[in-house]
Formats: C-alpha cells, structure tokens, sequence
C-alpha cells in the first residue's frame, strides 16, 4: 500500500533532518543487536513472539559487562502460550535467566504479538523479521531496518508501550512455575508421541489443557472483560473511525484467547470464547454512555 501523502511528507522531512538516521540490516544481524544493547542505558524494550535461552545469555553478558544490569529498565513483550514452548520456539528459562538477573525487567504476554522490534533509550531502534532465536540474529535470512533519529525511535517506543497496555504482566516466579509445569508436560508429550495408548493421549490433554488455562488467568488478572475489551476499542478507534463489522476481527486478532469462537470458559471472572462478540457490544454501550466513543449510525468515532 502506497503512503498517503501527508504521511510521506512526514517521512521525507524527518529522513531530509537525519541524514543516515536510517539504515538496512541484513542477516546475520548480530553485531546490529549488539550495538543496540550497548546504546541502552536506562530503558530497553524487546518485542519478539519467541524468545531463546542463547540470546537471552548474550543479552545479559552485555548489560552486566557495561554495568548498567542493576539500574536499566527491561521491557519484554513476548507470547507465553504453551504451544510455543512445547513446539521448542520458545524457552521460558530464558525469561526467568533475565527476570533473576535483572531488577528492572518487566514481562508483558501477548499472544497477538508477530512484530520484532528492539528500543535502545531514544537512541536506536531495529524493526525486523528476527525474533530472540539464535535462527533469528544469526541463522535465517532476516531483514529489517534500524532507526537513529530520536523522534523515530520515541515514536516507535511509544507504540509498543501502548500495544503491551493490550497484553497481561506475568511476574517472574509464575513463569518459573509455568516453566516446571511445561517440563512435565513436555515428557507427556514425548510419551503421548510414542505410544497410542488412550491413557498416555488423555494425561497429555489434561495437562496442556491446565497449563492454557494457567496462562489465560494472567489475562483475567486485574481486568474484567469489559476493561480490556474497552481498552481494546479506544485502541483501534484513536486510528480512525471503524464500523462494527471492521471492528469485530481486528478485536479478535489482537485477542485470540478471549476471542476464541471454539471454547466457552469464564475464569476469574473473565469470559472467555464464544460470547465475546456480545461482550464488546457491552463494551462499547458503556463507552458511549461514559461520551468516550459515538455512533453515527454506520461507524465508531473516538470522541476527541
């Protein structure tokens, strides 16, 4: 899709003010990671839907080898379902290897998450196809962009902290929890694999069954399903005005777990699966009746 123009203006005045401010990286991408960590100071900011115990390392090693371990603030946005575990794409000892070492690491699951992006203060910025895999900085054929001009790289750092707002804070000790929880299910899995036995089959269900369940209570954590269903619509309305059948998948992509037409759960209070289309009417009657939202009788507007 074409830039609108007013958009493209934006872009050439900034790329016109930051002359080399933008720059291609190809694969391997490594030491382009390793400059953005160095250029962290006080915040960093990891978007990746899978996460790995060897970058996880290096991660570390550079942080603790300039010092600044103890003080910077770490922001980890990632998907924590099961099946990514269990599929080996992700590790969540990776996870807790940075939530014990760092005091200012902070974890947000989302499941909707596909971007890669990587914040270094207001310094530098990688927006790739590369996630935290040893594959992804260095195996596979990746490609991205990094960014150096401040107001690009604070405009990119804003966006993912308004897209985490959507996700659910899992705290470290759950996911050690989880983690112990999915070594277990993963010998099930092994077993269930190599045997045909209905017993095998039905403790491997049983066990991923309560382990999705475990992840879908930090959704319900804190949260009615008004609130994020809320939150969601305020979301996708501040991008423009929507009709009711636009807004339907984008809520059900950016929550696939609360939106899941196969299921019908409530757990702490959160409703979860086949309803949830009546649960964002419900969501947007409130918002209209608090004058946040309208309806012009075709779409919702964000009242500004």
């Amino acid at each position: 899709m074409c830039l609108q123009s007013r958009e493209k203006n934006i872009l050439d005045s900034r790329m016109a003010l930051s002359p080399g401010a933008i720059s291609l990286v190809k694969s391997p991408w490594a030491d382009t990671f390793h400059r953005l960590l160095s250029e962290a100071r006080e915040n960093l900011l990891l978007a990746s839907p899978f996460v790995k115990r060897s970058q996880a390392s290096k991660i570390l090693s550079c942080l603790q080898s300039r010092g600044v371990h103890n003080d910077i603030h770490v922001a980890l946005i990632t998907d924590v379902r099961p099946e990514s575990v269990l599929n080996g794409a992700s590790d969540l000892e990776a996870l807790v290897d940075l939530g014990t070492n760092l005091p200012g690491f902070g974890l947000t699951h989302l499941p909707s998450l596909h971007a890669k992006v990587y914040v270094a203060d207001g310094r530098m910025a990688v927006v790739t196809s590369g996630n935290l895999t040893y594959s992804g900085v260095s195996g596979n054929i990746e490609y991205g962009v990094a960014f150096t001009d401040e107001s690009m790289v604070r405009e990119i750092r804003r966006d993912f902290v308004d897209y985490a707002l959507l996700g659910a804070k899992i705290s470290v000790s759950e996911i050690a929890s989880l983690a112990d929880d999915l070594r277990e299910l993963k010998g099930l899995y092994r077993k269930a694999q190599q045997s045909v036995r209905a017993q095998a089959q039905r403790a491997f269900k049983e066990k991923l069954e309560a382990a999705r369940i475990r992840v879908l209570k930090h959704r319900a954590t804190g949260k009615t399903t008004n609130a994020i269903l809320s939150q969601t619509i305020l979301f996708l309305l501040a991008k423009g005005p929507l009709l009711t059948s636009e807004l339907h998948p984008l809520i059900q992509s950016i929550h696939p777990d609360i939106c899941d037409d196969s299921v019908d759960r409530i757990i702490d209070g959160v409703h979860f699966g086949k309803k949830w289309k009546h649960h964002v009417r419900g969501a947007q009657v409130v918002l209209r009746r608090q004058g946040r939202i309208h309806y012009d009788g075709k779409q919702w507007h964000l009242v500004a």
